[in-house]
């Protein structure tokens, strides 16, 4: 039986044609519809978004799905290269490119496009050496699967120089923090420029120098500031938009400076723009400047609006102090989770400095200027509680440092959200924290460790 005398085997049924073409016409209707990537499964990227910062830049790829990436570093200019497998460019990445600032430390500017099909490929042309970290993070808190490529320096920065700035009366009213200092906005991350461009930060000026008093050598007091979350971490968002690592930049900046303008007193920050920290290495930050306090900076939250005042926490060897303690606790250690942490790095250093509960001396000063901070904090708001509460807060958990936890208001209250926006509130926040850290070292002086000799 040959084809050419039956041609029903070539020519489907009329029936069976017109099946074929409904199919057809919902396939390209489908096709015309679905968001291109999306008609095979590609996954969607949400958002990317881009945080500049001294101590490293950070990129966050933010996808529907899990994100397949390889990557490798270029030489001869020095370039990171990233290809994404399975997706497609579309506006999200084309926006990518105008969210790198002309200020950023480490990254010239960043080019994507489609490498070849279903692959793009992102180029990060680069200032200078770095060693980055890329990593993948599972949905967490408000954002789904993110790619993180974390760009650090070569040579790590040391903290100490953040130190040798001290500036003049001037920058300190003004709340200079150093030239790549960014304004704290939310949504942006504009580096602020150096006011005095004629002097070398890395040289004091006259009036930087700690002064002689009845004759004794001035020992320096070095504390370590740390404003709450940042970057991938915007902490409690009050009911008007206030993002609460806005507002503990802002009066972190403000003390650092009060600080600074004490002769014998000198302040680090944990962060001094908007990026984030991971809460180890907050601590550790500390314990390289061998800081003398460490004070960690927040503004609490709550499910009901009504709850309003400041609170002080330390850190407890035998459990919370209080139901409402403990889920505070638990709320601020998930920092790590919603800001970003790359798990496949370990400290070894930092395992080693875990607390140790037989150093019950570094509790009781924590207890001590603790207690001096909220007796000053009474002063200009209602306290949540009048006592100073404990919990096993894991930025608290230097051994060798007194340490405490300054809840500065409720960020959840409506009015207190306010309040914490008011230039003159935050000063007067500042102040107060101020006078109780110097009640505190009135009392209990520090160590001989760090003594400045001075000569006549």
């Amino acid at each position: 039986m040959s084809e050419a005398r039956h041609p029903s085997l070539l020519t489907p049924p009329p029936d069976l044609s017109r099946r074929r073409a409904l199919k057809a016409g919902a396939l390209l209707m489908t096709l015309l519809v679905t968001p291109t990537g999306m008609a095979q499964g590609n996954p969607r990227l949400i958002a990317v978004r881009v945080w500049p910062s001294r101590d490293y830049t950070r990129i966050t790829l933010e996808g529907a799905e899990a994100l397949k990436f390889s990557h490798q570093i270029v030489k001869n200019p020095e370039r990171l290269v990233v290809d994404l497998e399975g997706v497609e460019f579309d506006s999200v990445l084309a926006s990518l490119p105008d969210k790198i600032s002309e200020a950023d430390p480490y990254i010239k500017l960043i080019r994507a496009g489609r490498n070849r099909p279903g692959v793009v490929r992102l180029v990060v042309e680069l200032k200078a050496e770095i060693k980055p970290q890329i990593f993948s993070l599972p949905p967490a808190g408000s954002y789904g699967h993110r790619l993180v490529l974390d760009l650090y320096p070569a040579v790590e920065l040391d903290p100490l120089l953040a130190l040798i700035e001290k500036h003049s009366p001037e920058d300190a009213v003004l709340g200079y923090t150093g030239p790549q200092a960014n304004t704290g906005a939310a949504d942006d991350n504009p580096f602020r420029v150096n006011r005095d461009s004629s002097r070398s930060p890395a040289t004091p000026a006259a009036n930087d120098r700690p002064v002689r008093r009845s004759g004794q050598d001035l020992r320096l007091i070095t504390i370590a500031l740390d404003p709450g979350h940042g970057g991938e971490d915007p902490g409690a968002i009050g009911a008007r938009g206030t993002y609460e690592k806005t507002v503990t930049l802002d009066i972190a900046r403000r003390l650092k400076a009060k600080i600074d303008a004490e002769p014998n007193m000198r302040a680090m920050l944990t962060r001094d723009a908007d990026f984030f920290v991971p809460l180890g290495q907050r601590v550790e930050k500390a314990r390289r400047v061998q800081a003398d306090l460490f004070v960690s900076i927040h503004a609490d939250a709550f499910i009901k609006p009504e709850a309003r005042g400041s609170s002080v926490f330390v850190l407890s060897d035998r459990g919370a102090t209080s139901t409402a303690a403990r889920w505070l606790a638990n709320k601020e250690n998930s920092a790590d989770l919603i800001g970003g942490v790359n798990l496949g790095v370990k400290d070894s250093h930092l395992a080693k400095t875990l607390l140790d509960l037989s150093q019950t001396a570094t509790l009781n000063d924590s207890m001590k200027v603790a207690k001096a901070v909220l007796g000053e904090l009474g002063g200009i708001n209602q306290l949540h509680k009048g006592e100073v509460e404990q919990a096993s807060f894991a930025v608290l958990k230097a051994p060798d440092i007194p340490s405490m936890l300054v809840e500065t208001a409720f960020i959840s209250n409506p009015e207190e959200e306010k309040r914490l926006t008011d230039d003159a509130y935050q000063d007067k926040m500042a102040e107060a924290m101020l006078r109780g850290i110097k009640r505190y070292f009135a009392k209990n002086p520090p160590l001989t460790r760090n003594k400045i000799a001075l000569k006549d």
